[in-house]
C-alpha cells in the first residue's frame, strides 16, 4: 500500500496595509478653515456698522474698489494705508523741530564755542611772551553778553599814562597779541573803557566820560591795527567810574580797565535792533503826551547809559 503525502497548509496573516498620509493634510485643511471661521466671527462681533458696509461693498463690487476704491475696504489701525497716510506730508529723512527747541540748540552751541574761545585764549596766554607777563593783568570770563577780557591796570604798570589816551608801548602789545586771536571769530566785539575815581586837575570840559570813551576808541584802533577786522567792532563805550570793579576801594588801580567783550548772538542782535529802530524822536519836545513819555523810559531802560551818574564838575579829571 502506497503511503499518502503528507500535505501541511499554512495559512498567511493578511496586515492591514499602509492608508498613506492624505489623512493629515485633510485634518490640516480642516484646522485652517476652522481658524479662518473663527476669525471671520470675531471680526463681525467688533468690526463697526461702516467697516461692515465697506465689506459688503467691497464683495458685491470689488472691480470698483481696485479702480479707485481703497485696497483696504477695513483698517483695523494697523494696516499701512494708516502709516502711508499719516507720514504722506512729511518728508524722507526730514526733522522737524520747534523754534523753541532750535533756539536752545543754538543757543547750546554758542556757549561751546565761547568756552573753546576761553581755553584757546588761556593757552595763548601760557604760550606768548607777551601776555604771559602780563597775565595777572588779563582777566577773562563768560558774563550774559559773551567771552568778557579785561585788561587792568596794576601798581607801576598802567596801560595808559595819567589823564591821557596813548597806549602805554606793552599795553599796544597785548591789544596785537590778543586781536591775533579775536581776528579769526566771526562775533561782533564790544570795547569799553573805564576809569577810578581818583579827582585830578585836568583840562576844563574833559571829564571821565570823555577820557574813558578816548581810551576804548584808543584801544579799537590797536585791534584793528593787530587784524581784528573793522566790521566786527559793533560797540565802543565809555563809562567813566560808573561801574567799578573793586567797589570797595573805588580809586584802586584795577577800576582803570579796558573790557573786550565777544558778544554772543543774542546781545549782538539787541545792539543791531536798536541801531535799526525806526527815525522818529523818542520824546516829542514840543508837546509829548504822557504814552509817550512812558514808551521813552522803556526803551531808555535797555540802552547802556541810562541810570548813569551826572558827569563829574569841570576841572576835575580821574584815570
Amino acid at each position: 500500500m502506497e503511503e499518502q503525502p503528507i500535505i501541511i497548509k499554512r495559512k498567511k496573516k493578511v496586515v492591514a496595509g499602509h492608508h498613506g498620509g492624505s489623512w493629515k493634510v485633510a485634518f490640516a485643511d480642516f484646522a485652517t478653515a476652522m481658524m479662518a471661521f473663527f476669525l471671520v466671527l470675531w471680526l463681525t462681533a467688533t468690526a463697526t456698522p461702516e467697516q461692515k458696509l465697506a465689506v459688503e461693498g467691497y464683495f458685491k463690487d470689488p472691480v470698483g474698489f481696485t479702480e479707485g476704491g481703497s485696497p483696504s475696504p477695513v483698517d483695523l489701525e494697523g494696516s499701512a494705508s494708516v502709516i502711508q497716510e499719516s507720514t504722506q506730508d512729511v518728508a524722507p529723512n526730514q526733522i522737524q523741530l520747534k523754534d523753541e527747541t532750535v533756539d536752545q540748540l543754538s543757543e547750546t552751541l554758542e556757549q561751546r564755542r565761547m568756552q573753546e574761545l576761553f581755553q584757546e585764549l588761556q593757552e595763548r596766554i601760557e604760550q606768548s611772551e607777551t601776555l604771559k607777563e602780563f597775565k595777572d593783568q588779563l582777566l577773562i570770563d563768560i558774563t550774559d553778553e559773551g567771552l568778557r577780557i579785561q585788561i587792568v591796570d596794576r601798581s607801576g604798570r598802567p596801560m595808559f599814562d595819567s589823564g591821557r589816551a596813548e597806549l602805554k608801548y606793552y599795553s599796544q602789545d597785548i591789544l596785537f597779541e590778543l586781536a591775533d586771536t579775536l581776528g579769526t571769530v566771526n562775533n561782533k566785539l564790544s570795547i569799553t573803557g573805564h576809569t577810578d575815581s581818583t579827582p585830578f586837575s585836568g583840562r576844563p570840559g574833559y571829564t571821565n566820560w570823555e577820557l574813558s570813551a578816548d581810551r576804548a576808541n584808543t584801544a579799537r584802533r590797536a585791534l584793528v591795527a593787530g587784524g581784528v577786522r573793522p566790521e566786527q567792532i559793533a560797540r565802543v563805550v565809555g563809562l567813566s567810574d560808573s561801574v567799578l570793579f573793586d567797589k570797595e576801594n573805588p580809586r584802586a588801580p584795577v577800576n582803570r580797565r579796558i573790557s573786550i567783550i565777544v558778544l554772543n548772538k543774542k546781545t549782538a542782535d539787541d545792539i543791531q535792533s536798536g541801531a535799526s529802530r525806526p527815525d522818529k524822536p523818542l520824546i516829542d519836545l514840543t508837546q509829548p503826551s504822557e504814552e509817550q513819555q512812558q514808551d521813552a523810559m522803556k526803551q531808555l531802560e535797555g540802552d547802556d547809559w541810562f541810570n548813569q551818574p551826572d558827569e563829574p564838575a569841570p576841572g576835575e579829571l580821574n584815570w
